[in-house]
């Protein structure tokens, strides 16, 4: 059964389109790992720095219609390569979330009451996560930052199931 969870990278902000994920002019035949210290060098966010942030981070929790832009599977494929194996956001582009589950990352959409509640308790803080799927099929993202600890529910749907299966 694999699992999905790790360090967490908070970014604050809305929109953030897969150029700014990954760079267009590195698309041109890159191996997948060659495409790992190019994660989200274009992405502006209020004190946020890829160069230091991104590194050894595994979740990224975020604002809505995160992958919009361009249809590209090299957006997914900079996080996978990058270890990052779970993005949670209210929405997503649709493309995007497709190409996430195809490289068997999770995309999890999560409510905004929800999400605001973990930018406001967990966002400053080294915070790990931990996607549980329940034994009756339900769903949650736990996180943990030392003595802390709030789990959100979120509705899992086949592509999510099956992904736990692999």
């Amino acid at each position: 059964m694999k699992t999905f969870g790790g360090a967490v990278l908070f970014l604050d902000r809305s929109d953030i389109n897969t150029d700014e994920i990954i760079a267009a002019e590195y698309l041109a035949e890159l191996p997948k790992q060659e495409l790992t210290s190019h994660l989200f060098e274009n992405l502006k966010v209020d004190g946020f720095n890829p160069k230091s942030d991104v590194a050894g981070k595994k979740v990224i929790i975020t604002k809505e219609n995160f992958g919009c832009g361009s249809e590209r599977e090299h957006a997914s494929w900079a996080l996978e390569a990058n270890g990052i194996n779970t993005v949670v956001a209210p929405t997503f582009a649709k493309a995007f979330r497709k190409d996430m589950f195809a490289n068997d990352l999770m995309a999890i959409e999560i409510d905004r009451k929800s999400l605001a509640d973990m930018f406001r308790t967990f966002a400053d803080k080294d915070t790990e996560c931990k996607v549980v799927l329940n034994d009756d099929g339900t769903a949650k993202v736990k996180l943990i930052a030392g003595s802390l600890s709030k789990s959100y529910q979120f509705n899992v749907d086949d592509a999510e199931k099956a992904l736990f299966n692999k």
